[in-house]
């Protein structure tokens, strides 16, 4: 199972503190064998927190990169090699709040490629807006955001791809059980061998939910990973 957390734009030096916490539980918690944990914060915060979490079972992600593989004058643009180069082992792309400020499919597939090029595992993401849910064309949105993402990537063994309907991120809502089994399982047909997570507005208080959703494999944390006592609520109770 894959926790990833999804820090956002959160947090300076100091706040990296609280993964002492998170550290401490991992090495008393008897499933952590099991886990993957990520942790994916801003650029400023990737170096630092590298060398925090060595000799842990925690890993550090980045949040988005150019799809460019060489520098460039692309002012305030980090490529997938400067990211590697300070510690990071994942990134998260095609973000659903990134496809909002213009990328498109044919982007995040440049990116994908780049990053997977340059020894980056990644996180890609995928889902709906509410509107799209309402015209009843959930699947055809995912499969077209599938079919240009991952065009022309044969080696996908380091892909993990993360469901996040638009609608569900920070409002608090979940998709209904039934109906997120069946988008998972929708996924899996669409991209045999690669993990499936979910993403959006998950919780202590949602996780006894969605843990009951036996075919996803693992979680998207938003916010609730900012907190450390919240992190490790959910990481618990998905094992209760």
């Amino acid at each position: 199972m894959y926790f990833i957390a999804n820090w956002k734009m959160f947090g300076g030096l100091s706040t990296l503190n609280s993964l002492k916490k998170v550290i401490k539980f991992l090495k008393i918690f008897k499933k952590s064998k099991k886990i993957k944990i990520i942790y994916c914060p801003p650029n400023t915060l990737i170096r630092s927190m590298s060398k925090k979490v060595i000799n842990s079972k925690i890993q550090v992600g980045a949040q988005n990169c150019h799809e460019s593989l060489t520098y460039g004058a692309s002012t305030g643009s980090i490529n997938p090699r400067m990211l590697k180069n300070v510690g990071a082992k994942y990134v998260i792309l095609g973000h659903s709040e990134n496809r909002d400020s213009g990328e498109t499919d044919k982007l995040i597939n440049a990116k994908i490629k780049a990053a997977t090029q340059a020894g980056l595992k990644v996180i890609f993401c995928i889902g709906e807006t509410l509107g799209q849910k309402r015209k009843k064309i959930t699947k055809k949105i995912l499969s077209k955001q599938i079919i240009v993402g991952l065009q022309k990537i044969k080696k996908r063994k380091n892909i993990v791809i993360a469901y996040e309907p638009v609608w569900s991120i920070g409002t608090g809502l979940i998709p209904k059980a039934a109906d997120l089994f069946n988008t998972i399982n929708y996924i899996k047909k669409k991209v045999r061998n690669i993990k499936v997570l979910y993403g959006g507005s998950v919780n202590p208080k949602n996780i006894n939910k969605l843990k009951l959703i036996k075919n996803i494999d693992g979680f998207l944390i938003g916010g609730a990973s900012q907190d450390p006592k919240k992190f490790i609520d959910i990481i618990k109770k998905t094992y209760n």
